[in-house]
């Protein structure tokens, strides 16, 4: 089926935004509220809309974006229960597979998905391929703080559960690269997560990948401040907090739940008695000032860094809300052309090939 809507136009192709339409929980009908929320911010925007044209046809004529995104028909789809294996072999009629490959040809320059994280990053790797210098990608999540601009960046957050000293070192670089982007920070102070702040603490690849950022940090422009630990997600210590991808996928999910249970402890409390809900009457401008603030669905959207391009993985079960933010966040790394920027700052401050992690040249 050829593509349906309006005709991509003159437009700097690396700004087109490219969408799957079909990976999310809550299905392709909240994909398309999101982007139609997205679209009454971002008018004009361009956008490839990717997955099933006859499951799609009617939402994007529903909320009145029928002639404003190009519909590209995809017969297949990528389920959260599908493994990465099975997703690179079999997945080239999928919508994912659709939308990446919109990026990898040049008709668009991020990707946005809310599919199966691992397919989506197994699929990226294949098709767009990794910086050089780039062992293993990681996802950046954004973490609520005490800082200025309200968020900390922490990595990796679940793409790879290994990481060694010279990951934990590319992880800081691309970090950093990333909160001078989403933030305009011009000098992210970077943390590396570690049991204790005491610099005789950690395994031995966490006290190597210390010494690493630390001889990094002039080249990859960031401020190091050692080793920080778990209080700190929240704090206003640093701006970037460096992890492997299992602690980081481990405090992602202990942090969410967290949130859910004194939200929802804290909603029982204020409806106990009829003196609680007076109170919580009177309080709810500070409360809704409060869960504004912590609200998860404004920070949907965890960046894949390492890539040659931009993808952004959304959160499956993510609202119309939560993707018109992720899609937000891709139209604005997509502005300011992230992914050639993160490659430069990479080739300019890694060590090259010949030298090892512990800083001395090679043997021949």
């Amino acid at each position: 089926m050829p593509d349906t809507g309006t005709a991509l136009t003159g437009m700097d192709a690396s700004r087109v935004l490219s969408i799957d339409a079909m990976g999310g929980d809550n299905g392709p009908g909240t994909v398309v509220a999101g982007l139609a929320l997205f679209l009454k911010k971002n008018a004009g925007t361009q956008v490839i809309l990717h997955g099933r044209a006859k499951e799609l046809t009617g939402l994007l004529d529903k909320h009145g974006l029928t002639e404003k995104v190009v519909l590209r028909d995809a017969s297949d789809v990528v389920t959260m229960h599908d493994k990465p294996s099975h997703v690179v072999r079999h997945g080239k009629a999928t919508s994912m597979w659709s939308a990446i490959e919109a990026v990898r040809t040049g008709e668009a320059g991020v990707v946005v998905s809310c599919g199966n994280t691992g397919g989506l990053m197994a699929m990226s790797m294949l098709r767009l391929r990794k910086v050089d210098g780039v062992n293993r990608p990681a996802i950046a999540c954004l973490w609520p703080s005490r800082n200025a601009q309200g968020f900390n960046v922490m990595l990796d957050a679940g793409a790879d559960i290994r990481a060694d000293q010279d990951d934990l070192l590319t992880y800081a670089l691309m970090g950093a690269s990333y909160a001078r982007n989403a933030f305009d920070l011009k000098r992210p102070r970077v943390g590396l997560l570690n049991v204790g702040t005491e610099e005789h603490k950690g395994r031995a690849e966490l006290k190597v990948a210390h010494e690493l950022i630390a001889a990094a940090s002039n080249k990859g422009d960031f401020d190091y401040v050692g080793f920080v630990e778990g209080g700190d997600l929240p704090g206003n210590g640093c701006d970037v907090i460096v992890t492997d991808g299992f602690t980081g996928n481990v405090a992602l999910k202990t942090g969410e739940g967290i949130a859910n249970l004194i939200s929802d402890l804290l909603r029982e409390a204020l409806r106990r008695t009829p003196f609680s809900m007076l109170g919580a009457l009177m309080a709810r401008g500070a409360l809704r000032s409060l869960k504004k603030r912590v609200d998860p669905r404004r920070v949907n959207g965890g960046v894949f860094l390492g890539l040659t391009r931009t993808v952004i993985k959304s959160h499956g079960s993510a609202d119309a809300m939560g993707v018109a933010a992720a899609i937000s966040l891709a139209h604005r790394l997509a502005d300011q052309g992230f992914s050639e920027r993160l490659a430069q700052r990479l080739a300019a401050a890694l060590p090259h090939e010949g030298v090892r992690a512990s800083g001395t040249e090679a043997e021949a």
